[in-house]
């Protein structure tokens, strides 16, 4: 080995060595919308859209646990590895989804997540409520509109926001 690979080994060992030393318990429920809120994620190739993120959120070492879409947004619940800022994943998921469905021709239009997301943690005891919460969607949005749902959990949660930035409307 050439003293750069030995170097870069070293670095490797060192950052491994601190992560054996970690102990973590980070569930984070996700949620974010299409663009424009357009209902575009259709029942016919829904599930093969979860199985796509469920990859790329296992391949950068996170755990899956739940994920459920209506046309409009989608929920998904993980458990978060520290080996990953939040947002890098988010925007690796949202990027990778949009040329998968790209790619396989499954939108006439043009396909687009809406900038931003929602991020909730929730402790080891909460996870059966919110699994059963992200299952059942269909029931849930049939009483609640999407809007409706994110500023509750906005309010909720007692986290800050202006109307104006929630969703972006087209121009």
């Amino acid at each position: 080995m050439s003293g750069g690979n030995t170097q870069a080994s070293s670095r490797f060992i060192i950052i491994f060595e601190l992560m054996a030393n970690t102990f973590t318990q980070l569930h984070v429920h996700l949620v974010f919308a299409v663009k424009y809120r357009r209902a575009m994620i259709a029942t016919e190739w829904k599930e093969r859209l979860h199985e796509y993120i469920s990859g790329i959120i296992r391949q950068s070492g996170h755990k899956v646990i739940q994920v459920n879409s209506m046309p409009d947004h989608i929920h998904i619940l993980i458990g978060l590895r520290p080996n990953q800022s939040l947002s890098d994943l988010v925007k690796l998921i949202k990027t990778r989804s949009t040329v998968w469905i790209k790619d396989n021709g499954f939108c006439e239009d043009r396909f687009a997540w809406q900038e931003g997301f929602g991020a909730f943690s929730y402790s080891k005891s909460q996870l059966n409520r919110v699994i059963n919460y992200i299952i059942n969607q269909e029931a849930h949005h049939s009483k609640v509109n999407f809007n409706a749902e994110f500023e509750r959990i906005l309010q909720k949660r007692g986290i800050d926001y202006e109307q104006k930035y929630l969703f972006t409307k087209p121009d």
